[in-house]
């Protein structure tokens, strides 16, 4: 089955199938499951041996990570991405190949890729402050896509960011809203850019209104369950513990959840939470209601609008643009928070 079949027998135009199947987000998610459904039942797959040939590529994308770096292996948040990732490199007859090397190799590794032909392309993963490997790939004049930014680099580089900045201050802010005034962070590594700007943002939101910030209560750490457990129980064994915090995913949010219990203290009346929620597949915030109040945006399309924007620059070869796209966060309330009953007065019996 071609393209056009393929789109006759949904009863859409070929744009709109080849859209879906390359992740763009203008599509409704419904529709772009019912293609990437169609196209697996019909065997919908560009012939890669056929297209290689034709156009002197490898057909093939590379993603290549440093061994301090393995958590991200199985890490569910990277997990969903490289998920949508490949249903993009698969819907237009690209292959995944992924590479872990040592640290000391990394570069190297990019520069053996690249310059054997060995993959047409690289998702750069976990952009730093001043990330080195943009200007690498620049030099290697290779095709790539920074998924995040990277805020002190001045070279030119497609990209895709969440606005992480504003997520968090919006998350703040609704937590100041509730009268709380001691909110903790539970923020990612912030070795990383995305976790500066959600720092930022954090602050931001406690700075427009004049309140000051217990150093305290902010901290920084990978993303994993026992860092929310290990960290609320510090925080709520201070003098003064926050009344709410927000956290850089839903899987510490689980740990400060566990913590909570482990102390007797029920979430959303002694302890409000807010949590960044990458939308998984497989691990969802909740069935139904959600669990926690949230501020969502779905990894698995990041990974899909990605692949997407990569190929595309591949297959423009040197016509492509630049390419940049800032998605902003949907905020979703849950059961996680509400008012700072210890700051409200009391009512006379």
């Amino acid at each position: 089955m071609n393209l056009k079949e393929l789109s006759a027998h949904l009863g859409l135009s070929q744009t709109t199938v080849s859209r879906a199947l390359n992740g763009y987000s203008d599509v409704k998610a419904s529709t772009r499951v019912r293609v990437v459904a169609a196209a697996k039942e019909h065997n919908y797959l560009p012939n890669s041996r056929a297209k290689a040939l034709a156009t002197g590529r490898a057909m093939s994308i590379g993603h290549v990570f440093p061994r301090t770096a393995q958590h991200e292996l199985v890490n569910t948040i990277f997990a969903d991405f490289i998920a949508g990732a490949s249903e993009t490199y698969s819907a237009r007859g690209y292959d995944l190949r992924m590479v872990t090397v040592n640290d000391a190799d990394e570069f190297s590794t990019y520069e053996r890729l690249a310059n054997t032909g060995a993959v047409d392309g690289f998702v750069l993963h976990g952009p730093s402050h001043d990330d080195k490997r943009i200007k690498l790939l620049n030099d290697l004049n290779v095709p790539f896509v920074v998924h995040g930014r990277s805020s002190n680099c001045d070279q030119p580089y497609s990209w895709l960011d969440v606005n992480n900045r504003r997520a968090f201050k919006r998350a703040t802010d609704l937590l100041l809203d509730l009268g709380h005034t001691r909110v903790a962070l539970l923020n990612g590594d912030e070795s990383m850019d995305f976790a500066i700007r959600r720092r930022e943002g954090f602050t931001l939101a406690h700075e427009q209104r004049g309140l000051e910030i217990d150093p305290s209560l902010m901290h920084n750490k990978e993303m994993s369950e026992p860092y929310g457990f290990e960290t609320t129980l510090q925080l709520m064994a201070l003098d003064a513990p926050p009344t709410a915090i927000v956290a850089s995913a839903l899987i510490p949010a689980l740990g400060i959840q566990r913590a909570a219990h482990e102390l007797g203290l029920k979430i959303g009346r002694d302890l409000s939470v807010i949590c960044f929620d990458d939308a998984l597949s497989y691990f969802p915030n909740g069935s139904g209601a959600p669990l926690f109040t949230s501020i969502r945006s779905s990894v698995r399309d990041a990974g899909r609008r990605c692949g997407a924007l990569l190929i595309d620059q591949i297959e423009a070869a040197d016509d492509a643009p630049v390419v940049t796209e800032l998605w902003e966060a949907e905020l979703v309330v849950g059961g996680s928070t509400g008012p700072n009953l210890a700051g409200m007065p009391r009512r006379e019996a």
